[in-house]
C-alpha cells in the first residue's frame, strides 16, 4: 500500500504553472477540460479531472466581476489561477478560478470533475451517492473535494494544498471539446461559453442540452 492508505495518490499529475495558462477567459476555460483539481488535505489526496467548466468573460452581466472589484470578489481580480469560492443559494459552495490580467475580472467556474485519487475519501463526504454523482456539479464537486470558504484566493498555481495540474504524459490539447449554452442563468443564456468532454458521464445538466463537438 502506497503511503497515506487507500487515499494515497496514484496518478502522476504535474502542477500546472501560471504561464501556462491562456490569458483569455474562453480559452482557459477550454483549455481546464481534462486538466486535474487536487485538494492535498490532512486526511488524504482527493483529485479528478476537469469534464466540464463554464466561461464568464470581462463585461459578462452574469459574472461575479461584472459590477467591478469588492470586498468579495477580489480574487477575480488576481492573476489567472486564483480560486474564487462563493456560497450559492446559502446551501452549496462552487469554485471558479480567476482568467484573465490582474486587475481585469473575469472568472471559469469549474463545475465537474472525473474522481481519480482519493474516491472512498469523496464517498465518506458525500455518503449513499453513485461514483458518476460524486463531483458532477460544482456544488457536489467542492463537497466531494472539501472546498469551501477558507480557499477562496488561493493560489491554485502557488505549491499550496489545493492545486490544478495536468496528468503526466497527457495532452489534453488533442482531446476533443464540446460546448453548449451555460445552465441555470436568466440572461445572457445563449452564448455557447460551457465546455466539456463529450461523451463523459461525469458531466453535469440533462443531456439535452448538450450541443454538437467543437472539435
Amino acid at each position: 500500500m502506497l503511503p497515506g492508505g487507500e487515499n494515497a495518490s496514484i496518478h502522476a499529475i504535474v502542477p500546472l504553472m501560471r504561464d501556462e495558462l491562456p490569458v483569455d477567459t474562453v480559452e482557459l476555460a477550454r483549455f481546464m477540460i481534462g486538466k486535474c483539481l487536487v485538494h492535498d488535505s490532512p486526511e488524504g489526496r482527493v483529485s479528478g479531472r476537469l469534464v466540464e467548466t463554464e466561461a464568464y468573460p470581462v463585461g459578462d452581466s452574469t459574472g461575479y466581476a461584472y459590477r467591478g472589484l469588492r470586498a468579495y470578489n477580489g480574487a477575480l481580480f488576481r492573476a489567472p489561477g486564483h480560486a474564487y469560492v462563493r456560497l450559492v443559494y446559502g446551501a452549496s459552495y462552487t469554485i471558479n478560478m480567476s482568467a484573465e490580467r490582474e486587475g481585469e475580472g473575469a472568472a471559469v467556474l469549474f463545475r465537474a470533475v472525473e474522481p481519480l485519487d482519493g474516491v472512498p475519501l469523496m464517498q465518506s463526504r458525500r455518503p449513499g451517492v453513485k461514483h458518476a454523482d460524486l463531483a458532477r456539479g460544482p456544488g457536489r464537486l467542492c463537497s466531494a473535494f472539501a472546498i469551501g470558504p477558507q480557499w477562496d484566493g488561493a493560489d491554485l498555481c502557488g505549491g499550496g494544498a489545493l492545486w490544478i495540474g495536468r496528468l503526466s504524459g497527457d495532452d489534453s490539447s488533442r482531446a476533443r471539446i464540446g460546448a453548449a449554452k451555460r445552465i441555470g442563468l436568466s440572461r445572457e443564456m445563449h452564448a455557447l461559453l460551457r465546455f466539456y468532454e463529450p461523451g463523459s458521464a461525469f458531466v453535469s445538466g440533462p443531456r439535452r442540452l448538450l450541443e454538437p463537438v467543437l472539435r
